[in-house]
């Protein structure tokens, strides 16, 4: 599976296609993700020139439309530029838990779940408030995946940790469904871990404003949510497939 460098670096590719084409992609965390990319030893040097030349996204247009006059020319040459970087970091393997998630999400569930999952992924290094963000998105549009497929009903503003609990109830992982004390610990962690993410999500995530008091958060937080969210919403998807199959 692909490494989380590989993401970052597929990300400043399709940031500068969705400039070069004046495509509807999201280009915000171009400037931290370059900073990224240019000051890693490991890849620096197999970057584009115009990814040092260009600090930001208007001094790659003004590059790119003098170069090449169509959208096509600007596509292949932007692909021609990141082919050799995107095939050595293709190669290399990654986080063995960001695998398995990865296997679970795209092989069972819809692609707009696994955009989420590769979104969280990207933003984990660069952008821990966004990571964290998506993190809590992710086991949101899960849980209402599992929901629909169910035909079960719920309201569009339901909050996190009831929506959690609709979901558990459905796939009998609420602890109280069970006997065995350590069933009901490791099922009570699931719904402390959801509310966990919507508490963190609403206090250092991007969703809401900041107060003069705010905290930035830090890249391990980031990595913890998104970590947590993958494992959970894996177990979700694992769980609601089984009570498919009987």
């Amino acid at each position: 599976m692909k490494s989380e460098l590989y993401y970052q670096v597929e990300y400043l590719q399709n940031a500068f296609i969705a400039q070069a084409t004046n495509d509807n992609f999201e280009t915000a965390n171009y400037s931290n993700i370059r900073e990224l990319l240019i000051t890693n030893s490991k890849i620096k040097k197999n970057l584009p020139d115009f990814v040092f030349e260009c600090r930001d996204l208007q001094q790659f247009w003004y590059f790119i439309k003098r170069k090449f006059s169509t959208y096509q020319e600007r596509r292949e040459f932007i692909w021609g530029s990141f082919e050799k970087i995107l095939s050595l970091l293709e190669q290399e393997v990654s986080n063995p838990l960001d695998n398995v998630v990865s296997i679970t999400i795209s092989e069972n569930t819809d692609v707009y779940i696994k955009e989420q999952w590769d979104k969280a992924l990207v933003r984990r290094a660069t952008d821990p408030e966004g990571a964290i963000t998506t993190a809590r998105a992710l086991v949101e549009t899960v849980c209402k995946y599992v929901l629909d497929n169910l035909n079960i009903q719920y309201e569009d503003n339901i909050e996190l940790p009831k929506l959690y609990n609709l979901t558990a109830n459905q796939l009998n992982l609420a602890p109280q469904n069970h006997q065995e004390e350590i069933f009901k610990q490791i099922l009570g962690g699931c719904q402390s871990v959801v509310n966990g993410l919507g508490s963190l999500r609403n206090k250092v995530g991007d969703a809401h404003g900041k107060g003069l008091r705010y905290v930035k958060p830090h890249e391990r937080h980031a990595k913890l949510a998104v970590n947590l969210a993958g494992t959970l919403s894996s177990f979700l998807i694992e769980t609601f497939n089984q009570k498919q199959k009987n």
